[in-house]
C-alpha cells in the first residue's frame, strides 16, 4: 500500500493515468456504437489512417509540433472515414471490403511518408516513431484538457442525438423510412471514433488504438443487452482498463503503457466471455447441462409409468436395476431429484430388496403432461 501511495504522489503518474482514463471512457462509449453496427475493424482502419496526417502534419510544421500532428492526424482519419461512407454508398463492395481497401492504402502512404520524414532529420528526435505504440509519459497536464474537452464533447453529442444513434446503429432502414438522414448520422459516428483515436495517439498509438475502442464494448455487450447499460458498461471498462494498465506499467520499469493498457481491456473481454451471466461460457455451458439433465428427467419419469401402464397398476414399482438398464448408466441421481420434487417415492417390492419407485399422484399428472407435449 506504501508503495501504491508513494507512486500516486508523482505527478507524471496522476497525469498518465488520468489520460488513460478519459481515453478509455472515450474510446468505450464510441465504440459499443461501432460494434453495435457490425463496424468493428472501423476503428482499425481508423487508427491505421491517422499514422499519413501524423507524417504530414511533422512534415508541414517542421517539427514536433503537437497541434500540427494532431491536426493533421484527425484530417487524414476523418477522410479515411468519409471514403469508407464513398465507397460504401457508390460501389458494390461491402463494408468490410471498404474498411480492408481504406486501410491498406492509407497505411501504405502513412508508412511511405514516415520513411520520408526520417530521411529529413529530426523525426528520431522528435519521436516522431512514438506515434505508432504511443509514449504515455509524454502526455503533459496541458493534454489532459483536449482529452476531457473531446470526452466531454463526445458524451453531449452522444446524449443530444442518442436516439438517432440508436436507430440507426439497430436499424437503418427504418431510420431511412422516418426520414432521418442515415449518412449524416453515420458519417458523424465514425467522426467522432476518428476523434477519438486522434486524442488516444500519444497513450496508445495507432497500432493498438483499436483494441482500447473494441475490447470494452465486447466485453459490455456480454454482460446486457441494453443499449444503455452497454454504452455506459463500456465507458466504465474502458476507464478501468486505462487506469489499472497506467498504475501496471509505472509500478515495473520497460513495460509501455499502452500495451499494458490494451491487455488489461484484452483481460476484461476473456473475463466476461467466461462468467457473463447470459451470454458467458461458463452459463452456456451450465444452462445446457441443466437442459440435458432436465430431459434425463423427463425420460426417467416417462420410463417409470409406461412400465406402471405395462403392467396395468398405477402404483407399480420399478426397480432401479432395471431402470438403469434401459437408460444405460446409473439412474440414482435422477431419481432423487424426482423425489425431491414430489413426483416420485421409494418403494418396497418383496422378496426383493433391491431400491424400487413408483410415481406419486403428482407424477402422474405431470408425466400426463409430458406426454401430452410429446406425444
Amino acid at each position: 500500500m506504501s508503495a501504491l501511495w508513494d507512486l500516486l504522489q508523482s505527478d507524471i503518474v496522476r497525469t498518465v493515468m488520468l489520460g488513460a482514463a478519459t481515453l478509455g471512457g472515450l474510446s468505450g462509449m464510441l465504440g459499443a456504437f461501432a460494434v453495435l453496427r457490425k463496424q468493428s475493424l472501423l476503428g482499425d482502419t481508423l487508427s491505421h489512417a491517422a499514422l499519413p496526417g501524423v507524417c504530414i502534419g511533422f512534415l508541414v510544421a517542421g517539427s514536433r509540433d503537437l497541434g500540427a500532428i494532431l491536426l493533421g492526424a484527425f484530417a487524414s482519419g476523418a477522410l479515411a472515414a468519409l471514403s469508407v461512407l464513398a465507397i460504401g454508398r457508390l460501389t458494390r463492395l461491402k463494408t468490410d471490403a471498404a474498411l480492408g481497401v481504406v486501410l491498406s492504402v492509407f497505411f501504405a502512404v502513412g508508412v511511405v511518408l514516415l520513411t520520408v520524414a526520417q530521411g529529413r532529420g529530426g523525426a528520431a528526435q522528435a519521436g516522431l516513431s512514438t506515434f505508432l505504440f504511443g509514449q504515455a509519459a509524454a502526455i503533459l497536464r496541458s493534454d489532459l484538457w483536449i482529452m476531457g474537452g473531446a470526452a466531454l464533447a463526445a458524451l453531449v453529442l452522444v446524449l443530444a442525438l442518442w436516439k438517432e444513434f440508436k436507430l440507426v446503429s439497430f436499424d437503418p432502414d427504418a431510420a431511412a423510412a422516418q426520414g432521418l438522414p442515415v449518412t449524416v448520422i453515420e458519417a458523424t459516428m465514425t467522426v467522432m471514433v476518428a476523434i477519438a483515436i486522434v486524442v488516444g495517439l500519444q497513450l496508445v498509438g495507432v497500432i493498438l488504438m483499436v483494441a482500447l475502442l473494441i475490447a470494452p464494448a465486447a466485453a459490455a455487450r456480454q454482460w446486457t443487452g441494453s443499449l444503455g447499460a452497454m454504452v455506459a458498461l463500456s465507458a466504465g471498462f474502458g476507464a478501468v482498463a486505462g487506469v489499472t494498465g497506467a498504475l501496471v506499467s509505472a509500478t515495473a520499469r520497460g513495460l509501455s503503457t499502452g500495451p499494458v493498457v490494451v491487455l488489461v481491456a484484452s483481460g476484461i473481454v476473456l473475463v466476461s466471455l467466461l462468467l457473463a451471466p447470459r451470454r458467458g461460457l461458463v452459463a452456456q455451458a451450465l444452462r445446457r447441462r441443466a437442459m440435458l439433465r432436465q430431459q434425463g428427467d423427463e425420460r426417467l419419469l416417462l420410463t417409470v409409468q409406461a412400465l406402471a401402464q405395462h403392467h396395468a397398476d398405477r402404483d407399480f414399482p420399478a426397480e432401479q436395476g432395471m431402470l438403469d438398464a434401459w437408460h444405460r448408466g446409473p439412474t440414482g441421481a435422477a431419481l432423487r431429484r424426482l423425489q425431491v420434487q414430489g413426483l416420485l417415492d421409494p418403494a418396497r417390492h418383496p422378496p426383493e430388496t433391491t431400491p424400487h419407485w413408483r410415481l406419486t399422484k403428482a407424477g402422474h399428472a405431470e408425466a400426463d403432461r409430458l406426454s401430452e407435449r410429446d406425444p
